[in-house]
């Protein structure tokens, strides 16, 4: 009996032991997990070494880090009537493990689906070249509304991105020969617009060489006048100065009328020995014959003193 009991109990030990071993669950920090306990919702569990009732209880794990989700191509038809083939990927994480097990049943193909439908609906109200330039705004919007959308299910959409956006392949030729002939113009313009410039300052150039030639024509005839006119007063003080320097001398000398008669003859001398044969007199030189006169009657008289003694002295020999 006593050897029935001990291997009785050891059963049982070794069954819970490995009931306890069943009912051990190891959850990871990015996991959460949902237990339903006999098909309902019991509780969730965190990180870490968690326990519970095997045969009773269920563990389903959710992955809580930021996952993608990719979008299929297909065709959507903007406001001016072009097709373009359009896909994208979306990037969500899940906030509420419970929702996304219960309230969706498969969040991809939903979220898959939702998104083909709004970006027919945000593209269509675009023209083609909008639609081509605005893929941030398509992407702002489109997440927007997905993520109103996956809210109710546990899920925030962090961001969409639009991979392509491909027009037809005639489009496409257009698009380029339009392009290219855009480039042309503006080639062309902004050649006609150098050549301008530079025919600009070109002329601007040459007008303010004009100028400053002018001036500095201008600048030198002031300073060769201005030179001039500074000789031509030094000239003058220099004649005042000797002049009056000779006024002095003669004033300083004291001469007499006889010498004064003499040198104004003289000078006449030198005003008659030239290539005119007119000499005018100013009105105050008669003063000046007439003293010239007076030194001639002298001259006569002295002339005739000495004529009379050279007879007198013949006689006597």
């Amino acid at each position: 009996m006593v050897d029935e009991s001990i291997i009785v109990i050891g059963f049982v030990g070794i069954v819970i032991f490995f009931y306890g071993l069943l009912g051990i669950k190891i959850i990871r920090p990015h996991e959460r997990g949902v237990v339903e306990r006999l098909g309902n919702f019991s509780r969730i569990i965190g990180p870490g070494l968690q326990w519970i009732f095997p045969f009773f209880e269920k563990v389903r794990k959710v992955d809580l880090r930021e996952q993608v989700a990719d979008v299929p191509p297909q065709g959507v038809i903007t406001k001016d009537n072009v097709v373009v083939t359009v896909d994208a990927v979306i990037y969500y994480e899940i906030t509420d493990p419970k929702s996304i097990l219960y309230n969706i049943a498969n969040f991809t193909y939903a979220v898959t689906k939702l998104a083909q439908t709004n970006l027919r609906n945000i593209i269509g109200e675009m023209e083609l070249d909008e639609s081509l330039t605005s893929r941030e705004r398509i992407n702002s919007q489109l997440r927007q509304t997905l993520d109103d959308a996956t809210d109710k299910w546990g899920v925030k959409v962090t961001r969409v991105e639009l991979q392509r956006i491909d027009p037809p392949t005639d489009v496409v030729e257009a698009m380029h020969k339009q392009m290219k002939s855009e480039r042309e113009r503006r080639a062309v313009i902004l050649e006609a617009e150098g050549y301008k410039t530079s025919e600009i300052l070109k002329a601007e150039g040459e007008k303010q060489a004009k100028i400053l030639k002018a001036e500095g024509e201008r600048e030198s005839i002031r300073k060769i006048a201005e030179a001039q006119k500074d000789q031509q007063i030094l000239l003058a003080e220099g004649e005042a100065s000797a002049i009056k320097d000779v006024f002095q001398a003669i004033h300083d000398g004291n001469p007499t009328n006889d010498l004064l008669a003499i040198k104004y003859l003289e000078a006449l001398a030198k005003i008659a020995d030239g290539k005119s044969n007119k000499v005018f007199l100013p009105l105050e030189a008669t003063k000046v014959l007439g003293s010239l006169g007076a030194v001639g009657e002298i001259f006569k008289e002295i002339r005739t003193e000495t004529r009379s003694s050279s007879s007198e002295k013949e006689e006597e020999e």
